[in-house]
């Protein structure tokens, strides 16, 4: 493990940096779109258009890190529900997927720290509380139900677009749009995070662990359900594990650099299915 650790850690290093930077993103537009004081709550009073606009900006957030050079390298997985469903697909390696989860959770709690750090008495404001995420008023019940519903969603998304060859290139867009219609329409529900890692984030510097099993279940259950629906529907499973396998970029799962899902979709089938990563 400690070997793959001096071998990948440009990997893990772009991974914790990666939900850092997403942790920064939500927590600066929670403040400039939620906080009572802010000029942009007076110039659009409703609640539902700066959810838009909250959603909107995430969306961008998420684009911006998959097809950025340090989510190229990565894989920009970000989540440890991603990778651990791409560990049980075969596309990740169990001491990378220790190594991932591990990077991404200290990102997350990074993130929401410095954004602590930085933000103080506006972040921690009740309208903005950290952008944690916890049940809405519809109570635990229909929380989980909501996460599960759109953990099942992203991950079916992510296979559909990533693994066919004229629509790989589009899965940063999906991935984003759905990131941003989620936050517009379902944040009230759950708070919209689909990730464990960035809800222990936020957790932390507020203190506020409501419904924490919630997002430590549903999200890893919901995107394995959705990996399986698709393995089910279409007979195939990832080419690789990345969302976006850019030229010279070396990859840690399939174990080629300079391949494009997109582009040669034969060559990064037979790649994936053997596996390298799998080899002691």
């Amino acid at each position: 493990m400690n070997g793959r650790l001096r071998e990948h850690w440009p990997e893990y290093l772009a991974e914790s940096w990666g939900l850092a930077l997403f942790m920064l993103s939500a927590s600066a537009f929670g403040v400039l779109l939620f906080h009572p004081g802010s000029p942009v709550v007076s110039l659009v009073p409703s609640l539902l258009a700066r959810r838009a606009l909250m959603g909107l900006a995430m969306g961008a957030t998420a684009l911006l890190n998959i097809h950025s050079s340090w989510g190229r390298r990565s894989g920009c997985h970000l989540n440890p529900a991603v990778t651990l469903t791409f560990l049980q697909l075969g596309k990740v390696h169990p001491g990378d997927a220790y190594w991932y989860v591990a990077a991404q959770f200290a990102g997350g709690i990074l993130g929401a720290l410095g954004s602590a750090l930085v933000l103080q008495a506006w972040i921690g404001h009740p309208e903005v509380n950290y952008v944690v995420t916890v049940p809405g008023m519809a109570g635990a019940g229909a929380a989980f139900v909501a996460e599960l519903v759109l953990s099942v969603t992203l991950m079916y998304l992510v296979l559909s677009f990533s693994s066919r060859p004229g629509a790989a290139r589009f899965t940063g867009l999906a991935v984003a749009s759905l990131i941003g219609l989620a936050i517009t329409f379902e944040s009230p529900v759950s708070g919209m995070s689909l990730n464990p890692a960035r809800t222990v984030g936020s957790a932390l510097p507020s203190g506020v662990w409501d419904g924490l099993w919630i997002y430590l279940v549903a999200p890893p259950l919901g995107m394995l359900m959705g990996a399986a629906a698709f393995v089910r529907v279409h007979g195939r499973k990832a080419f690789c594990a990345k969302l976006d396998h850019a030229q010279r970029v070396r990859c840690i799962f399939c174990g080629h650099a300079g391949l494009k899902a997109h582009g040669n979709p034969a060559v990064v089938m037979s790649v994936s299915t053997s596996q390298p990563q799998l080899e002691s």
